[in-house]
């Protein structure tokens, strides 16, 4: 193991203090100082140079059952993040390297070596690894050519589409093909971004009218692929647009996660039975068989200029609580990123 005489001796780090009810608040959350352990036997050491805060933190920091295990009270949360390895115990990572991991919402983490992945800081930024090229840009890819069944001339519709994955799924999308893409999203900026910069055909500002109109105005000859990240409203004017043999794939409900009672389903389910339309559920640790396809696919066009990303940056661990909450008030633009 190496020597890191250099070190500091204390780390702080993210605590979930109490459970949540309805909008987090500050008082559910504290910044603990906390000793750094050195790495064991097949650990490592990383100093964090970037924290991810997604809106499936939120369900994390729930009680109730669901597909990942939810924060445990007084203790670290955990989140992508990407750094610089300072210390090693494992074979095949040295000091110097750079990682990506899951021991997120904190300064210095030690991980299991198999739970990080180096990344090349020459090849991408570092924070390009959190978003474009991360976790986010993953399940976008997958959950629009896999889940969603997306072919060349589909149309398609995408809620939240300001957002780190749907900004990246309305760009995919016209690359491989689409007849038309729309996108909602919660300002007249953001919409203009999504039109003039991600090379949406449409766009509207879901605040400015019924979702429902805006969408048959911007969609008349309906949508062939719906890629959810808001439920609710977004989703219920999806199924009134839905084309024969339409696919809907359900990312995420950001417009529900803060309720304390259940949201009322969609009305018009049964249109499902006219179009033969179907709804899938997505979640990306089922398609990491896709990575090396999307780093090759995605990467060029990164590359290239011709797949557009946005970052939010805020900076110091004492703003990662803020940043996250900054993800549930939509004040993001593209990936949602704590420097440190």
């Amino acid at each position: 193991m190496t020597d890191t005489p250099t070190l500091p001796a204390h780390s702080r780090e993210w605590h979930l203090a109490s459970r949540p009810v309805g909008w987090p608040k500050p008082e559910d959350f504290s910044l603990v100082e906390v000793e750094i352990r050195q790495p064991g036997p097949g650990e490592v050491l990383v100093r964090n140079s970037y924290l991810s805060v997604d809106p499936y933190m939120r369900g994390r920091m729930s009680a109730a059952k669901s597909y990942v295990a939810p924060y445990e009270l007084g203790k670290a949360m955990q989140g992508g993040a990407v750094g610089e390895v300072v210390a090693s115990g494992a074979e095949g990572i040295a000091p110097g390297d750079h990682v990506l991991h899951f021991g997120g919402w904190r300064a210095y983490a030690t991980v299991d070596a198999r739970q990080a992945v180096k990344v090349d800081p020459e090849a991408a930024p570092l924070s390009t690894y959190l978003g474009v090229l991360g976790m986010t840009g993953l399940t976008a890819y997958a959950g629009l050519l896999r889940t969603a069944s997306f072919k060349e001339g589909d149309s398609v519709f995408v809620s939240g589409a300001a957002g780190a994955v749907g900004s990246q799924v309305g760009q995919i999308a016209k690359l491989r093909g689409a007849s038309r893409v729309i996108g909602s999203a919660g300002s007249d900026e953001k919409v203009k971004l999504l039109v003039e910069e991600y090379g949406f055909d449409a766009a509207f500002n879901y605040k400015n009218g019924p979702v429902s109109e805006q969408l048959r105005k911007a969609a008349p000859d309906g949508v062939d692929v719906y890629f959810d990240n808001v439920g609710g409203d977004h989703l219920e004017a999806a199924i009134g647009s839905l084309n024969e043999k339409g696919r809907i794939a359900v990312c995420g409900m950001i417009s529900v996660y803060n309720n304390t009672e259940a949201a009322p389903g969609p009305r018009n389910l049964a249109r499902l039975i006219q179009t033969r339309g179907r709804i899938e559920g997505l979640l990306v640790g089922d398609h990491y068989d896709l990575q090396p396809q999307f780093v090759e696919e995605v990467g060029a066009w990164v590359r290239s200029g011709e797949l557009k990303y946005r970052e939010t940056v805020v900076e110091g661990i004492d703003n990662t609580l803020e940043a996250f909450l900054g993800v549930l008030r939509g004040d993001n633009t593209g990936k949602m990123i704590v420097k440190l």
